[in-house]
Parts: structure tokens; sequence; C-alpha cells
């Protein structure tokens, strides 16, 4: 078929996408249709956010089932995303379907209409291809019939990528494992040359290789800036202050689910119409979101990366960023999300100073560890063993557990088959090599996002030279080309609401309810017998109270620096213990507490001795003194699953005959229980159980921190 047929059916379909008879497409658009339809290639599509990398991959669609080829399967990332491209897909006469983890309710008529031959895109998530029952008894028949293979968000293939799941490298198997002449389109707007070369290399079956079409990330929409402010008081001082006079509605992002969640609930106390957007949301809760957002029912949605690929306002107004997140790239692919159908767009980034300390966090926890796989591998046989059975096998928790099986699965060492995961066999390296790489990599990165904040050259450029753009050049709009176009000024009063908002104190810590799976198996038991199921409620703490979370925008910062590894220990500071002793005074407990007992620590003895001396000071009560350690008390370390972090904690802790004297005496009543900090509850629920072996009728915890 020659270029001036198929190129006028090109157009009539992209006229009707976009409802403009004479449409016309971007630069690039058509040449890669046709590299899909005529040359039956496969194509790497790197353009702006935009530029319509969509209308390829629906219009070839329809080009090549009208030609009498299969469906399009069409992986992605994001169930946000899914829903858009649904719909998108809908406005270009595309049937489109998904099935996911959010619509099983779904997924038998999705099945029915595949069979009746009546979808044109089946769009499914990276993780369901390796969902045994799908991987096994409906992927080989649909890879039989698929005219295309769509890969969005391409970017998560590579290790380099700023998003890198597992899940998405499984993918180069199912590429190289099709017929040479099925097209296959990988698309991103977020990669620099390692992360297209990384693409290209697993796109690749012959000696065609691969057609990569690249165009200018330049974004002339956005106006770009950042502004510098001295600590988090002041950055939630200025949204408070200019937030109205942003325009439209936008997104504010934050680096943590407790910062977007703090910073909703200062935005709305203050009357501004937001919500928050995280990983924690409800599924459905989300979608509710995404369309207030959309019918510019909010004004902004707080959120962290839950909300970022595929969202799609064409006139999304602003995007504020309260941290900077740890690469160019992945700066580049959230602000993105503005100006995509408008001429101006504002983007602020205000830095804070924990920044570094949040990018270190996250990039440690997505790093495989060579001793935690190789305890996996050994836990694992020929039988398979769920996710659950094997976390209480292992020291690792459930999150970090299923992200190493997912990259042993792709190494070959493991794989997932109906009831849970066996090990193949295969032998398997550790290569420290490749994971030091990508660790130097990071931190070039995280460089580069520090430099963008403090060049003085062009915001724009800066980005796109970090995206190893060849067309970066000054865009005339930014705060370094032109000047700061964002107000700088900050008003008392919003200054002194936002610091009263972090200057909140009190979180609850939830009593544990459930032993951990897996616990017996560790040696836990009680009163001979082994641990399962529900913890009595005659053995279980009341909830209990923390002055905050590690990860808290006001007190959380000063809890850091208390809690940072090399810090001295000392009593606690007044303003502390004045923190303290307003979570208490806020408490709302059923029962006054009769006495104090403190957790014996050794790392913060001085600290949690003064905290509870001082709120029995405080409270009138009576300071009975600290639990005994038992032995060289409890064992392990912080990270571990939950299991094993209360078997490291199981018969630690004894009430002395003094304290239990002190119990008798003080009478009938709740024990105030004191520690500095907690992570998996067990050290509080293990301690409490021994106050109440000892005759404390409840026991109320109370900690300096809550570790998350």
């Amino acid at each position: 078929m020659s270029e001036s047929q198929i190129e006028p059916e090109a157009r009539a379909i992209l006229a009707e996408l976009t409802g403009v008879p004479d449409a016309r497409f971007h630069e690039g658009q058509f040449e890669a249709i046709s590299t899909l339809v005529e040359q039956r290639r496969r194509a790497l599509v790197v353009q702006r956010t935009g530029w319509g990398k969509s209308a390829v991959y629906f219009i070839s669609t329809l080009l090549l089932r009208r030609r009498g080829a299969g469906p399009t399967l069409l992986v992605s990332p994001l169930l946000s995303l899914m829903r858009d491209q649904v719909a998108a897909a809908a406005r270009a006469g595309v049937r489109a379907v998904a099935i996911n983890s959010a619509n099983a309710h779904e997924w038998d008529d999705a099945r029915a209409a595949l069979a009746a031959d009546t979808v044109d895109v089946l769009l499914v998530s990276p993780e369901r291809l390796n969902n045994p029952r799908f991987r096994d008894e409906q992927l080989p028949t649909l890879l039989e019939r698929i005219g295309l293979l769509v890969v969005d968000e391409a970017h998560c293939i590579s290790d380099w990528g700023h998003d890198f799941r597992p899940d998405y490298r499984r993918l180069a198997e199912l590429i190289r494992a099709l017929p040479s002449d099925l097209p296959v389109l990988a698309t991103t707007a977020t990669a620099n040359a390692r992360v297209v070369t990384d693409i290209e290399e697993q796109l690749a079956v012959d000696d065609r290789g691969v057609v990569t079409s690249r165009g200018s990330l330049a974004r002339a929409s956005l106006r770009l800036g950042v502004l510098e402010l001295p600590d988090s008081r002041a950055r939630l001082g200025w949204l408070l202050s200019h937030l109205a006079e942003l325009p439209g509605s936008g997104i504010i992002y934050s680096l943590t689910v407790s910062a977007a969640e703090d910073t909703a609930r200062l935005l709305r106390d203050a009357g501004h119409e937001v919500r928050a957007y995280t990983g924690r949301t409800d599924t459905d809760e989300r979608a509710e979101s995404e369309l207030m957002l959309k019918n510019n029912e909010l004004k902004a949605l707080v959120a962290t990366s839950a909300l970022g690929m595929g969202f799609d306002k064409p006139d999304l107004g602003f995007v504020v960023h309260l941290g900077a997140p740890s690469s160019p790239v992945a700066y580049y692919q959230q602000v993105g999300r503005a100006g995509r159908g408008t001429d101006s767009a504002d983007v602020l980034l205000l830095p804070g100073s924990e920044d570094r300390e949040i990018w270190r966090y996250f990039a440690t926890a997505s790093m495989p560890d060579e001793q935690r796989a190789r305890a996996v591998l050994d836990a694992l046989g020929s039988e398979p063993l769920s996710t659950p059975a094997l976390e209480a096998r292992v020291n690792i928790r459930r999150t970090p557990l299923e992200l190493l099986l997912k990259v042993l699965d792709v190494d070959g060492a493991v794989h997932r088959v109906a009831g849970g995961w066996v090990r193949t066999g295969a032998p398997w390296h550790y290569d420290a090599e490749r994971y030091d790489r990508i660790s130097r990599a990071r931190l070039a990165e995280e460089a580069s996002m520090v430099e963008y904040q403090r060049t003085s050259e062009c915001r724009m450029a800066t980005l796109q030279r970090d995206l190893d753009d060849p067309t970066a050049a000054p865009c005339g709009r930014c705060d370094r080309c032109t000047a700061p176009w964002y107000p700088t000024g900050i008003s008392g009063q919003a200054e002194e609401v936002a610091a009263q908002s972090l200057d909140r104190v009190s979180v609850e810590i939830e009593p544990r309810r459930q032993w951990p799976t897996g616990a017996d198996r560790l040696g836990v038991t009680l009163g001979g017998t082994a641990v399962r199921g529900k913890i009595p409620e005659g053995l279980r703490n009341e909830p209990g109270r923390a002055i905050a979370r590690l990860t808290d925008l006001g007190w959380g910062g000063t809890l850091r620096e208390l809690f940072a590894p090399g810090t001295p220990d000392a009593p606690a500071s007044p303003a502390l213990v004045g923190a303290a002793i307003r979570v208490l005074a806020t408490w709302g407990w059923a029962e006054r507490p009769v006495a104090v007992v403190s957790v014996p620590s050794r790392s913060h003895p001085q600290l949690v001795d003064s905290v509870a001396r001082s709120l029995a000071g405080a409270g009138k009560l009576p300071y009975l003194g600290a639990l005994e350690l038992v032995g060289e008390g409890p064992r392990g370390s912080s990270g571990g699953n939950s299991g094993y972090r209360l078997a490291g904690v199981w018969d630690s802790f004894a009430v002395g005959q003094d304290l239990a004297a002190a119990l008798a005496a003080a009478g009938p009543g709740p024990i105030l229980l004191v520690d500095d900090r907690t992570d998996s509850r067990w050290t509080l629920t293990v301690a409490g159980l021994a106050l109440r072996h000892a005759g404390a009728r409840s026991v109320l915890p109370f900690a300096l921190a809550i570790v998350a």
C-alpha cells in the first residue's frame, strides 16, 4: 500500500479524533503510524507530553483493524492512566476495555467482548501479564490474535528510568516471543539517551532494528520557577497566601503521604477546595477526585507521585511542588501535567531542606539486597509458597518482599504460579556492578536536581539537557530568562496559621489486634501455646498516642533530628516536653491513667526517662520506673516483617519486684506506658502484655514519634 493511500485515511481518523475537520499531524506522528501499519516494524516514540502519542496508537489500531488485524494489546502502568485512555479511545471511536485490579466485576464482560472480536484495544497492567491465570490461560490465545502491541510509559522498562518497575522488565521476554513482523510501539515523554538505548535494545529482534522518533521536549506553555523559602512554615504560608491567585486548578505535589494529607487538611481548614491524593487513597475516591479536578470543582489535588503518568486535564493551570523530586526526569514528567491544552501554565518548585533525606530513603528502599534475595531463594522450593507464607519465613516486610520477588522473577530465579511462588532452580547471581551503576546514576540525578534549583540559566533548557534533548534553548518565560514571575511575600496571618498547623500534635497509635502470620514458627508462645489469630481483648493495649510521625511536616522535622544517627542522648527539651503534655491534654481517654511506666531504652535512656518523669509530674501521677530487660533485651533491627519483629521482642521485658509492688500500690486503672518511638508496635504490645500479666487493668501507650 502506498503512502498516498494510507495518509488520507489516517487524516480522516485524526479529524474524527480531534473534532477538527482540517486537522494535521504533528511532525513525526504520521511517520510513526506508517512505521507500524505499512512497514510493520517496531517503533519508539519519545515526545513531550501533549504531543499526541495516544493518537499514534489509536489511529494505528483503527487502520490495522480495518485491514483484518486483531485487537491492540496496550500495556499501561496506572489505573488513572487506564481510565483516561479508555475515555480517549471512546472519543476516537475505538472500542477499548481494561482488565485491572479495580474492575474485577467487568472481567467476564471484557473476555466475552474479546471472544466476539468487538474490542479494538485491551488495556492491561504489566503486573496483570504475570498473573498466573491470565498468563497461562488467556495471554497465549491473545498473543496469537493481536495486531499491535503498545507499551505506554516505556521508561518503566529501564533500570535507568526514574520510575523503573520490575514487571515492565518482563515485557522484554514477551516482545522477543512475538513474530518479527508484528508491530510494536513503545512511548514515553521522559527518557534520556541512556534509557532510550536500553528500550531500543529490548524492542529490537532483527537486523531492521527500531525506528526511534524523538522530538523537542520543550514545553512553550510552561512558565517555570523556583522559590527557596526557609522552612515548612514559610512554604505552607506561601500556599495559604497565594493558592487562590494561581491560574485555574492544578496539582500540589508533595514527597510523602503524610505531607500530602497534612497540607490538604491545612488548606481545607483555610477554606480552599482541595483533596489529598496518595497511594493510601481508596480507588473509588481517587477516581472521584480526578473527575472533580477535571471539572474544576477543586482548586487542587495535593498529591504524591501516585498522581502522575497519564492524568489528562488539558487546561490544568499550575503545578506546585512542596519539595523536589529526586531527578529532573521525574520532575519533568510531573510538571508535564500542566499546560497541555493552554497557552500558559505556571510551574513552581518550593524545595525543602528535608528533600535529600527523603530521596535517600526511597533510593535505598527500591534496591534489592543480596542477603535478603538469598534468604528468599533458600526459603523457596518446588512447592508453591504464597507471599504471606513466605513473609513468615524471611525477615522482609510485605511491600519490599513483593518488589524483590518481581526482580528475582525477571532474573529467572523464581516463578509465580497458581498458589504462590516457586524457585526455578536456575543459577542466580547478584549483579552488584549493575546495582552500583544504578546507584551512582541516581546520585548523579539528585545532583542534577539540585543544580536545576541553583542554575542561573534557563530552567526549561536545563531540564531538556538533563533529558539529553539536543534542541535545548532558552524558553524566554522562566524566572531565569525574565524575572521572578511569582509573588515572594507571605502574609503574617497565613504564616501564623501555617505555624499553628505545623505545631499540631497527637497521632493515634493503633493497637495490635492480630498475631502475625508465622509467629508460631518463630517460637512465640503464650502459656505454652503458639500464638495465632486475634490477640485476646484482655491482652491488647488501648489506642495510644504519639506527638507526630517522623514524616510529618511540623514536629516530624524536630523528631527526625532527635533520632538522627549520631545525635547524643539527652533529656527532652522543654518544647518537646510541652508537646508531649499537649498530647495528653487532648487524648480524651475513657479512664485517666493512675501511674506512668517507661520502656527501657538502650539508645535514648535519658530521653525516655525525662519524658516519663515530666508527664508524671504534669499529670500529678506517680512514676513507677521502667520495665526490666530480660537478657540482652530486644533483638533484631527495624525494617523486618511483622513476625520477626514480634519474635525479636518476645519475652524481652519483665516487671521487677519493686515495679510489681508499685503497680499494686497504684490501684486499679490504666497505666501510661512511655517509649521513644514506635515502628511495628510490637515493643509496646509486648511491654503492655508484661504489665497486664503483672496486674495492670489496661495500658495506654505513648511514644514521641511514629516511624512511618
